[in-house]
């Protein structure tokens, strides 16, 4: 039934498509489709304008129109659908995927990585794939690796990344402000409390949504507490090593 509400209205022409409304609506209204923002179905918009701030360009805007009623049911059920969605694109070895195929490779020795700006090509990655997302808690490159957690704008700001932090380390990487979160915290417990890590290194930008990553790692740590030294490293958007501390 079409009632006269408040609900969100989003300007085409102003919208980059930058998707950083998306994390902030709860009910998950939101989604970037064809690269603009669209609204998923008028039941799932609250209209309480939580989005608002996120958006830089100012596309969105609360208006009153007719409009199908908040249906906070409809809200449980879609939330519900696309995390069984994002658990499902977890896929194991031997599945449809090829990005999700797990691969163990012989990486770059250390010699070579502290060579590798005079190489040209050669990688010091050791395994596939890469996104925290994609990695399920059973792969094998886990066992009694040095484990790097690092947010994805690290690959980009930080030059020596595979000379300093991924040579002789598995990685996983991800983005916590775009990503599922409880995602990543049930996944890195389930790392944690099943298989023995010798060391995990945490690299993250100076950016505020990155911290989040933090949090995701302590939640994780808080529920297994688990016996390996830690060494935190925030990069700054210049690229270089802003601080670094050990847990």
């Amino acid at each position: 039934m079409k009632v006269l509400r408040k609900i969100i209205k989003i300007d085409e022409e102003l919208c980059d498509g930058c998707g950083l409304c998306v994390p902030d609506c709860a009910e998950g209204s939101l989604q970037i489709i064809n690269g603009k923002a669209r609204l998923v179905a008028d039941n799932l918009c609250d209209g309480l304008g939580a989005c608002l701030g996120s958006c830089p360009t100012g596309a969105l805007q609360i208006i009153e129109r007719e409009a199908d009623a908040f249906d906070e049911e409809a809200v449980e059920h879609y939330l519900a659908a696309q995390q069984e969605q994002k658990i499902d694109s977890v896929l194991p070895q031997g599945s449809g995927c090829p990005s999700a195929q797990l691969q163990t490779f012989a990486p770059l020795t250390p010699c070579q990585a502290a060579n590798a700006p005079s190489l040209q090509t050669g990688s010091a990655l050791s395994h596939w794939p890469v996104q925290i997302r994609l990695i399920p808690p059973t792969a094998p490159f886990l066992d009694n690796c040095d484990l790097l957690v690092a947010a994805d704008c690290t690959a980009v700001a930080y030059a020596g990344l595979q000379k300093d932090f991924i040579t002789g380390r598995v990685v996983m990487m991800g983005c916590p402000k775009f990503d599922d979160q409880e995602l990543y915290v049930q996944r890195f417990i389930e790392i944690f409390r099943t298989r023995k890590l010798n060391s995990l290194t945490i690299l993250i930008m100076e950016v505020p949504c990155c911290h989040s990553m933090l949090q995701i790692i302590r939640t994780a740590l808080a529920a297994v507490k688990p016996d390996f030294p830690i060494r935190q490293v925030i990069v700054s958007t210049h690229g270089e090593i802003k601080g670094e501390s050990t847990w």
